[in-house]
């Protein structure tokens, strides 16, 4: 394990061990190999997949209103007329400036960018903040976010049920009648981030102290949450910054 875990990694670190060097050929039997479980794995979340389209669903409330850039509208107006609905939970902490907002949100969140190919399937993509409309909102406008934002701080007993914010949930629409079908949250929400996928495939992966490594790769952040962020700030808002977008969610004072 690295001993300075938590700080910001270097963009290269020249002490890092290299993986052995192989010729051609015994490269590519010993990834052929793993090309094997690479589609076992592909093949068991086909089944797992299609198992999920065969669940049942419950009823919501269509009625339940949310705060958008529209003002209060209820649930089924959040499909704006398509047939099915995804959502993320975002956390929210009332009152905080930017640097203190939920880090793994803004990495999961922040990484749903193109809806076209969502839209085409006739699927809405929201966000359902747990803070008030106009900080939330000012944060995606800092972050520079496009999928409909809402708050959904009144009314998140009833859509939760219990559950807590982080969480991914899909709906379909009936006419005027509204169904949950499906929901996830923890590690499941990593289909929203292309880049820890990207990760995955690189020899030193995330470089997170809980992978499974050879011994002295890279590992520099804990699973607390720092590995979202660089510099004390959820990582993605620095380039933000950088074009010269304020952080002022109206929280100061």
């Amino acid at each position: 394990m690295n001993d300075k875990v938590g700080n910001t990694a270097p963009l290269a670190d020249a002490m890092a061990p290299l993986p052995p060097v192989v010729d051609r050929a015994s490269w590519e039997a010993q990834l052929e190999a793993l090309r094997v479980r690479e589609k076992a794995h592909t093949r068991e979340g086909d089944a797992i997949a299609a198992a999920r389209r065969r669940l049942p669903m419950v009823e919501v409330d269509p009625s339940i209103p949310l705060i958008g850039e529209r003002g209060r509208v209820p649930l089924v107006d959040v499909f704006e007329g398509r047939r099915q609905l995804v959502v993320y939970y975002h956390m929210w902490h009332n009152g905080k400036p930017a640097p203190e907002q939920c880090e793994g949100c803004t990495f999961f969140n922040g990484q749903v960018r193109e809806l076209s190919y969502l839209h085409s399937r006739n699927v809405t993509y929201a966000t359902f903040s747990e803070g008030p409309y106009a900080e939330s909102a000012a944060y995606r406008d800092f972050l520079g976010l496009e999928a409909p934002w809402y708050s959904a701080q009144e009314s998140a007993e009833a859509l939760l049920a219990g559950r807590w914010f982080g969480v991914l949930a899909a709906y379909l629409r009936d006419g005027g009648r509204v169904f949950e079908t499906y929901w996830n949250s923890w590690r499941a929400t990593e289909v929203m981030a292309p880049s820890y996928g990207l990760l995955d495939m690189t020899i030193y992966g995330r470089q997170e102290t809980w992978e499974d490594s050879p011994a002295g790769w890279p590992q520099w952040w804990q699973n607390d949450g720092g590995q979202f962020r660089t510099n004390g700030r959820p990582s993605a808002q620095w380039s933000r910054l950088a074009a010269g977008r304020s952080d002022d969610l109206g929280t100061a004072g």
